[in-house]
């Protein structure tokens, strides 16, 4: 029995999503991007510094890394503790090693609870970007907009006040966002966002409040991902990850810039039998020739996404 031709009928099938948020395009047929100094490789690391409480929401969903035995869960919650009171400062004198300045993903409750950290932070040059208010606020389909809206603007407000300066960027719990989300952000005032991980180059967003850039936080190169999910070692992660830096390298010669991004967990790459290699890596990448360690803020300007 035939198909009834309607039945092939699709206003919205075209390339892409099923979206007018941005046009489909090849990675291999844009424009080529040049980064500063001529470098190949913009390796843009992330850290997540978030703040579980220690009940969590399951509306709309219950975040990646939250309590999971019965409560009060002690062992999770102290563990994701340890990752704001050792395991951060751990990856800030790594940083310095190699000089490096990263973007920080900081929950707002971070910066009310503990200033010192946010304070830290900023002195070193690194960027703060808006996540969320804390692991509870999570954003899904079926939010309502008026609360989706105060939950931006109040992490927003939070950051600002106690840093000093308002986050340019935006990164949702678990990269989940509701069909509002991106035109919140541009109406709070948002440059860019690190969710939609579909790429490895930015890209823009239309909305109808008007565009912001897209800067995908590829989920495959986390930390939480390779260490936790995976079960790899951190001598494997160290050799995926030079592996990607010497693949986006090769790409980078024929098409223009790449960016490698490196999603970081205090209380998993913090942890002491995990940092030294950690450290290696970073100081392999600062010696290869190409590579840019660069925020997110500064590829976003460097990328310039007409």
């Amino acid at each position: 029995m035939a198909l009834d031709p309607a039945y092939l009928t699709y206003p919205k099938r075209t390339k892409g999503m099923d979206h007018a948020l941005y046009s489909w395009s090849s990675l291999f047929d844009r424009p080529p991007v040049a980064w500063p100094d001529g470098k190949s490789v913009a390796t843009w690391m992330m850290v997540s510094l978030e703040w579980f409480p220690i009940t969590p929401s399951d509306t709309p969903f219950r975040a990646p890394g939250h309590m999971q035995t019965a409560y009060p869960d002690f062992r999770h919650y102290t563990a994701r503790d340890y990752g704001t009171r050792v395991g951060f400062y751990r990856l800030l004198d790594a940083f310095a090693k190699v000089g490096v300045k990263v973007s920080v993903a900081v929950n707002a409750a971070i910066a009310e609870r503990y200033p010192s950290i946010v304070a830290d932070i900023v002195a070193e040059g690194h960027e703060i970007i808006a996540h969320s208010t804390d692991m509870n606020g999570t954003i899904a389909s079926g939010l309502d907009e008026g609360v989706e809206r105060d939950l931006i603007l109040r992490s927003l407000d939070t950051l600002e006040r106690i840093a000093g300066v308002r986050p340019r960027g935006w990164h949702s719990i678990a990269r989940s966002q509701s069909f509002n989300t991106p035109r919140l952000l541009v109406e709070a005032g948002v440059d860019y966002m690190c969710d939609w991980v579909n790429d490895e180059l930015p890209y823009r967003f239309d909305t109808d409040a008007g565009s912001l850039i897209n800067l995908p936080l590829n989920h495959e190169l986390a930390d939480r991902q390779i260490l936790v999910a995976q079960q790899h070692s951190v001598d494997s992660y160290a050799q995926q990850i030079g592996d990607a830096h010497d693949w986006l390298t090769a790409e980078a010669a024929r098409f223009g810039g790449r960016v490698l991004p490196l999603h970081l967990t205090p209380y998993i790459m913090g942890l002491p039998y995990r940092i030294d290699a950690f450290e290696g890596l970073l100081a392999d990448l600062a010696g290869r020739s190409g590579n840019w360690f660069a925020r997110g803020d500064q590829i976003v300007d460097a990328a310039a996404i007409p």
